[in-house]
């Protein structure tokens, strides 16, 4: 009876600590993939280069204030280099 409880729980044992670390690598992973696509997102928008830009956290773009620096300026038809 103590073998057969052994030869059940041994494997048992074996593989749950194996989940646990490819559990966390696979979170680990998922977040700094998604981290990256976020941060390539937030790279294209263009308004830190408008002419309109004013980098005053007051008004940061007289042409749209309240798109201005957020991923609706990103296809700004005002948008002048």
């Amino acid at each position: 009876m103590v073998q057969a409880v052994e030869l059940l729980v041994m494997p048992i044992a074996f593989l749950f600590p194996w989940l646990f670390v490819v559990a966390t690598g696979w979170t680990v992973w998922r977040a700094i993939d998604s981290t990256i696509a976020q941060a390539k997102q937030m790279h294209r928008i263009p308004c830190s280069n408008c002419q309109f830009f004013t980098n005053d956290y007051r008004l940061k773009c007289p042409v749209h204030p309240k798109s201005a620096l957020t991923e609706e300026a990103i296809d700004c038809r005002d948008y002048h280099p």
